[in-house]
């Protein structure tokens, strides 16, 4: 990553049709099942897939209680294309001190019979992306892509 890059990336390959791959993100039943890396428990408490809408989730780790993991305002939502959503809102439009401000940009692009899975991060600054490397971000979201993967693999 270059010294001044506010953007972090990844993006995969999925063997599942985009409607596929759509349905793991947008129930949420589904999406708690493969959002963050296992063996971390999730619990989605909002999904209003709408500009506008929450987007909130809690983790638990090693049993404990529920922490919070995710808040989040949906900023576009194009089934089955794009998802947009930023950590400085909250549902409503609400401002919120994230304690990382980020925008992400998901896309499923159809690609043969399968879904290019892509994630754009957005950061403020260099300095945000880069802590956000630091901890893990290719390791945590490629964890995720890839628990997203096998999951839509079992729903065929």
């Amino acid at each position: 990553m270059p010294a001044d890059s506010s953007e972090l990336t990844i993006d995969r390959f999925i063997a599942a049709p985009p409607a596929r791959v759509w349905k793991a993100w947008s129930t949420p039943e589904h999406l708690a099942k493969w959002w963050i890396p296992a063996p971390i428990a999730c619990q989605v408490v909002k999904l209003d897939l709408r500009p506008g809408g929450g987007f909130e989730t809690l983790m638990r780790e090693d049993g404990g209680d529920f922490q919070p993991h995710v808040e989040a305002c949906f900023l576009e939502v194009v089934p089955e294309s794009r998802l947009i959503f930023t950590t400085v809102l909250r549902e409503g439009w609400q401002p919120i001190e994230a304690w990382l401000a980020l925008t992400a940009i998901i896309t499923f692009e159809a690609e043969g019979a399968g879904t290019r899975y892509a994630s754009r991060v957005l950061h403020k600054t260099g300095a945000d992306a880069r802590k956000h490397e630091e901890m893990g971000f290719e390791e945590g979201w490629g964890t995720a892509i890839g628990q997203l993967a096998a999951f839509v693999a079992g729903q065929a």
